[in-house]
């Protein structure tokens, strides 16, 4: 039996991982254990560990150590208090597992990595070799994967990249495109009257779904930023519903939050969702107009629901994009005017990010390299 651990810090990655959890599940060759810390056990951000203990899935462990701030010096300081736990974890537990997953990008996971590597604890990064230029994400993402034994990535470009990252010709990366677009062919979507219900959010009405996270290696900016998405928000909403969902847990996020509250005082055809889970984010989307906004999910899934994505600033910059992508700068006139557009068109073309059966291949690869450990 190959013993695994999954790290996941946010509602983002467990989604993403949520596939390939419950091929784990199934197959009687693994043991598997969830390692639950990060924005899931702040009720700030909704207490998603919630949502994973309804999915059926325990928690391992629970660490706790994200601070309330969201402050350069917070963030900083929630990396070194992640790292400190985690060092204490692994201390205990590191003979636990054969190969433990960790995925994206995020500061508390990366830091979570680091503290790994000094007891040699064989990490599995899910994709690595990607790029986001307006995040500091982007050196955090290289981080893990410089700490990773072995790599899946979800484009042939961003295995391509990874290997001159490593520098390593022998390192073992393999192309299994997206995780989260396996939920669109596993995860059964709520109807428009389940929605209804469940959230109180009529998406019979022209939609727009929207997901802004702070720039955090421009972030001094996020205040104008801001602003010219709120004002854009604004007169979208006279014509449009305008359904939010609350930023991550990054430098100035508090900004966003503080005013997308405002905004939905202020509107009563704009709503602000702490946490939808997958299957409600997924809902969302298939049935909105347009995806206005600067978050991964943009740029990997909306494809699949054939629509069209108004990416703004820098967050993203780099990533590998469809055609379905539109760049923006945080400019509320250009907003308005594209989303006029775009919200009346859908996308024919394919998604880059598709392959089939990722989570499976994963098991695969994991059998050929990790069988004989345990």
């Amino acid at each position: 039996m190959i013993r695994i651990g999954v790290l996941t810090s946010s509602r983002a990655d467990y989604g993403i991982y949520l596939p390939l959890i419950q091929a784990m599940e199934k197959d009687q060759d693994f043991d598997l254990k969830l390692i639950v810390f990060g924005t899931h056990l702040s009720k700030l951000h909704g207490y998603t560990l919630a949502q994973i203990e309804l999915d059926g899935f325990k928690a391992f462990r629970k660490i706790e150590s994200l601070l309330l701030g969201d402050t350069p010096n917070a963030v900083a300081s929630s990396y070194a208090l992640t790292a400190l736990k985690f060092s204490e974890f692994w201390e205990e537990n590191y003979r636990e597992f054969d190969v433990v997953f960790a995925l994206g990008d995020r500061f508390e996971m990366a830091a979570a990595v680091a503290a790994s590597i000094p007891y040699q604890v064989k990490i599995a990064h899910l994709y690595g070799g990607e790029t986001t230029l307006g995040a500091i994400d982007n050196i955090y993402r290289h981080s893990i994967s410089l700490s990773s034994d072995l790599h899946f990535v979800s484009t042939e470009a961003f295995k391509d990249r990874l290997y001159q990252l490593l520098d390593d010709e022998y390192t073992k990366i393999f192309n299994v495109g997206s995780l989260s677009l396996e939920n669109l062919e596993t995860l059964p979507l709520l109807s428009i009257d389940e929605f209804q219900e469940k959230w109180r959010i009529d998406i019979y009405l022209d939609t727009i779904l929207v997901t802004v996270h702070p720039e955090t290696v421009a972030f001094k900016l996020n205040e104008q930023y801001c602003n010219e998405i709120c004002l854009a928000l604004e007169q979208l909403s006279a014509n449009y519903q305008i359904v939010i969902t609350m930023p991550n847990a990054d430098t100035a996020g508090l900004i966003y939050r503080v005013a997308f509250e405002e905004l939905s005082k202020m509107h009563n055809n704009v709503r602000v969702i702490e946490n939808f889970g997958t299957q409600s984010y997924f809902t969302c989307m298939k049935y909105s107009k347009l995806m206005i906004g600067n978050t991964s999910s943009g740029i990997v899934e909306a494809a699949s629901f054939q629509k069209y994505v108004l990416n703004l600033g820098d967050r993203q910059k780099g990533r590998l994009a469809g055609e379905n992508v539109i760049h923006l700068p945080f400019d509320s006139e250009e907003i308005v005017k594209s989303a006029l557009i775009y919200s009346n068109k859908q996308f024919e073309g394919k998604n880059l990010y598709y392959q089939p059966n990722p989570s499976q291949t994963i098991l695969k690869v994991l059998k050929e390299n990790y069988a004989n450990f345990s």
